[in-house]
């Protein structure tokens, strides 16, 4: 059992992704957790990135977090598309190899909720099972027709004041979706969500 999240190197469609892993003794489920834009500074060690995986510890769950391809040390350069996708998906194949029997949920943060929100839908695709998929301030703009997973449960949580993703994108889309999903506001929140990582946090852990 590791009591801290242990460094790693993956292997990647393009060389090594640099990762950090943590075990838990009995684990309940996975997760996979995907991070915001690298262009604009994005990392696995972004504040809300971290939250996150701790919520998901706290909750018993395996936690995998990455960098894409050209961040820190991950091989390769920014792909802004497909290439960021292909990442994920190599990292989610080795952490469903840890635990083959144990159920997988992705979380992503605004570039990374686009880039689990695809591939969530790739996997479905291949018919593997997915407990949830949790988008936070999520770059839905970047999201092509079929991306999106029709099956697994989806949550979307939103800051009201969001000066990076226009909150209003975001309620749209989540209106036009037609599937069964659960939108949440976070009012007087900005992106990085300033002073409300406690909400954040409170949020997300009756939801996993």
């Amino acid at each position: 059992m590791l009591t801290r999240e242990a460094p790693l190197q993956l292997d990647g469609p393009c060389g090594a992704l640099e990762a950090l892993y943590q075990d838990l003794p009995e684990p309940r489920g996975l997760v996979l957790l995907c991070h915001p834009n690298p262009v604009q500074g994005g990392t696995m060690l972004n504040k809300v990135i971290s939250t996150l995986q701790r919520c998901a510890r706290d909750s018993g769950l395996v936690t995998l977090r990455f960098n894409y391809r050209g961040t820190g040390a991950s091989a390769g350069e920014h792909d802004m598309q497909r290439g960021e996708i292909e990442d994920a998906e190599a990292a989610a194949t080795w952490l469903r190899a840890q635990y083959p029997a144990l159920p997988l949920t992705l979380i992503g943060f605004s570039f990374g909720g686009f880039v689990a929100a695809a591939l969530a839908g790739r996997l479905e695709a291949r018919a593997v099972a997915l407990d949830r998929l949790l988008m936070v301030a999520p770059a839905v703009g970047r999201l092509e027709p079929g991306d999106l997973p029709q099956h697994c449960p989806l949550v979307v949580i939103q800051p009201e004041a969001d000066e990076v993703i226009d909150p209003a994108t975001v309620f749209a889309w989540s209106q036009g979706l037609g599937r069964a999903h659960e939108l949440l506001k976070v009012a007087e929140c900005g992106h990085f969500f300033h002073g409300k990582l406690g909400d954040l946090k409170a949020l997300v852990e009756p939801r996993l």
